[in-house]
């Protein structure tokens, strides 16, 4: 069974609810790295602490949210070993992992529609990344 680990802050938190819904249904464990209301926080808490659990393998992938995506987008790609990519289509999910291996997706609540923000994240899911030239670029993230 796949492990997938979502957070968000308080303007991700409804659809964080709903993406929840929607992968259990589909048969897939997921981890709430929080927050648990739409209270105000802050979003790099959360966004840290879904990476981390990536990181330490705690999770297959992780998806986070807030408002736009950007700032916990930025947060997670803080973390060691993290390449969340901030996606507001299928296409830019496809490429994440066939080109850049992403392991974590981020979600703008406020910029996409719940339908297109389940349909990202299957595309996120369902994708695998190529390897051959991608992974020399890959090896250059990592290590500039």
């Amino acid at each position: 069974m796949r492990k997938i680990g979502i957070a968000s802050d308080h303007g991700g938190f409804e659809l964080k609810e709903k993406l929840k819904s929607y992968l259990s249904e589909k048969g897939i464990e997921v981890v709430d790295y929080g927050t648990n209301s739409t209270e105000s926080v802050d979003y790099p808490v959360y966004g840290k602490k879904a990476a981390n659990g990536v990181v330490a393998g705690e999770v297959e992938k992780a998806v986070v949210i807030c408002g736009t995506g950007i700032g916990i987008s930025l947060a997670a790609n803080k973390v060691e070993g993290i390449r969340c990519a901030l996606c507001t289509n299928e296409y830019m999910a496809k490429m994440s992992r066939n080109h850049n291996d992403a392991n974590m997706l981020a979600l703008g609540a406020r910029v996409i529609g719940d339908e297109l923000a389940k349909s990202i994240l299957d595309t996120f899911l369902a994708e695998e990344f190529l390897a051959g030239r991608h992974k020399r670029r890959v090896d250059l993230i990592e290590n500039c």
